[in-house]
């Protein structure tokens, strides 16, 4: 495939130089006024491509793919010289709330595909009710059997959602507060848990 590609390219290249220097020289276009030029056919001062590049085209590819024994050796190794066998995970743990096994470092697959699930319920509850309107006022989802803690006043720059089944256990309600701090209005900084 590389052979007939680099074939194609360099007939490619054989014809462009034939279609614009015909004799080694300039076109005769570009030939300067009363400027003698021989057109004698193959001299030897003539510029040619081939030439210039040579036979040294390296193409950044492998010439031959890497066998199956090969591809092995370089995973595992080779017993005799340097044996690299398949080692045991150690960081496996149980999660806490269903008991499934995940890597340590990482959420449960289990666990968060019921929080997907649960979030794609509400987003999709949210479009029913609000439509496609711009969001421009916060979104309060309730469950069923619960009812909205603030004052009404509070509640007339924010839509309500509700939810027709009860609330999962692991969705508690803290998980929609604002995890963010108000600025505070005051410039002093109290140092605590010095001693």
């Amino acid at each position: 495939m590389s052979r007939n590609l680099f074939l194609s390219i360099t007939n490619f290249i054989r014809n462009l130089e034939n279609l614009f220097l015909p004799h080694g020289g300039h076109p005769p276009a570009l030939a300067l006024a009363g400027f003698q030029h021989d057109h004698s056919p193959k001299s030897s001062t003539e510029f040619s491509l081939k030439q210039l590049i040579g036979d040294g085209m390296l193409w950044a590819v492998p010439k031959h793919r890497r066998s199956v024994e090969k591809r092995l050796k370089r995973k595992f190794g080779h017993p005799e010289y340097n044996w690299k066998p398949l080692r045991e995970k150690r960081n496996l743990r149980s999660c806490l709330q269903c008991g499934h096994d995940h890597e340590m470092g990482v959420l449960c697959p289990f666990c968060y595909q019921k929080v997907l699930k649960e979030t794609e319920l509400m987003q999709s509850k949210i479009q029913e009710t609000l439509g496609l309107d711009p969001v421009d006022k916060e979104v309060i989802v309730l469950y069923e059997g619960e009812k909205a803690e603030q004052s009404t006043d509070d509640l007339k720059n924010k839509r309500i959602v509700e939810m027709k089944k009860p609330r999962p256990m692991w969705f508690t309600k803290n998980l929609l507060q604002k995890s963010t701090q108000q600025l505070s209005e005051t410039k002093e900084v109290k140092p605590s848990d010095l001693a």
